[in-house]
């Protein structure tokens, strides 16, 4: 707790951590308690029923109770009362799965439901705390992160290159700005995808009535240019196994395109893929759905394969992991349904 001292010496913006959105053009009305759950991750009802409670939410500059409905072009603002965390980096011991290391770079393997880097909702237990601890003057990328040069979602897993020299940090994150990198995800979709391959193409940009999700807008005349390359590697019917090539790497890039192509992740449940979207109406196939979402309780995406040029020998390095135990459980599970059920 800060006390009222120190308080004087902290700055709002150290005291406060402020959000602000405008309401897009398509916004039917609605609660701003359930518009902000929208729009800032990890934000409770009760953290925002609280900011209502204490006058610190605002439309067009009035400040507003929970219950009033934002409508298209609404100016909204709230404040949540505490420090930004994030910016205060604790190490943490927290074991990390290193498949390699040397002087200027290491390839870490993260766990599904680790975050990489402390935010809002988060400011424990992330990748950085970690990293934090078990080395020491890390260098920061462009946002202040240690070490990081690209990040995966807290729910996929896989490998990560994390850099330990400031000329490490630039030479690699060339490589991902370039598009010389190579990384290799394994997927799990709902549907039969009818392709054996094919390429995803479609700007990437917020959802402006869903600030958590991103969407395509294949006009391209908003957000970032991104490519996806997928491969088929199996087919159990209802869900597809595939692999993902990066040409890009933007915010939920695979989630995003698949959905978009009517191949939404399986389990991913940002994007609807938590219901039951193939497949009959049988009670018994909603039981064994029901039973493979609670073996793979998070999105069915893994980084499996993470390939670079070394920023000092040159040498273009591959690494590869195995698919983690829940999405092998999965797929088995799935595989065994579908030679069951075949006529």
């Amino acid at each position: 707790m800060n006390t009222p001292d120190n308080q004087d010496e902290l700055s709002q913006d150290e005291l406060y951590e402020h959000h602000g959105f405008v309401a897009s053009k398509g916004q039917e009305p609605l609660r701003v308690d359930k518009f902000l759950m929208n729009f800032i991750e990890n934000a409770t009802r009760n953290k925002i029923q609280q900011a209502a409670k204490k006058g610190h939410i605002w439309v067009n500059g009035t400040i507003v109770k929970q219950n009033y409905k934002v409508k298209a072009g609404d100016e909204v603002k709230v404040m949540f009362e505490h420090p930004p965390y994030e910016f205060l980096l604790t190490p943490e011991d927290i074991p990390l799965d290193i498949v390699y290391e040397d002087d200027v770079l290491l390839v870490v393997n993260k766990p599904a439901g680790m975050v990489v880097h402390p935010g809002h909702g988060n400011y424990s237990g992330t990748l950085i705390n970690a990293l934090v601890y078990h080395f020491e003057n890390l260098p920061n990328n462009s946002s202040d992160r240690p070490g990081l040069v690209h990040r995966i979602d807290k729910d996929t897993s896989g490998l990560l290159v994390i850099a330990k020299t400031e000329s490490a940090m630039t030479h690699l994150a060339q490589q991902f700005f370039d598009k010389s990198s190579e990384r290799e995800y394994v997927a799990l979709v709902w549907g039969n995808v009818e392709e054996d391959e094919g390429t995803v193409e479609g700007h990437i940009a917020r959802n402006p009535k869903n600030r958590l999700q991103m969407m395509v807008f294949p006009e391209g005349d908003e957000g970032k240019d991104a490519v996806t390359h997928y491969k088929v590697l199996e087919r159990f019917g209802y869900v597809t196994l595939i692999s993902c090539k990066l040409e890009t790497g933007r915010t939920h890039q695979i989630r995003v395109h698949m959905k978009y192509i009517g191949h939404t992740l399986f389990n991913d449940e940002r994007y609807g893929g938590d219901k039951i979207l193939k497949g009959t109406t049988f009670t018994k196939y909603k039981q064994f759905v029901d039973n493979t979402f609670k073996v793979l309780p998070r999105q069915a995406l893994h980084a499996k394969t993470l390939g670079f040029e070394h920023p000092v020998t040159g040498e273009f390095m591959r690494f590869d992991s195995e698919l983690p135990e829940d999405m092998v459980n999965c797929i088995e599970k799935w595989r065994g349904y579908a030679k069951h059920h075949e006529s």
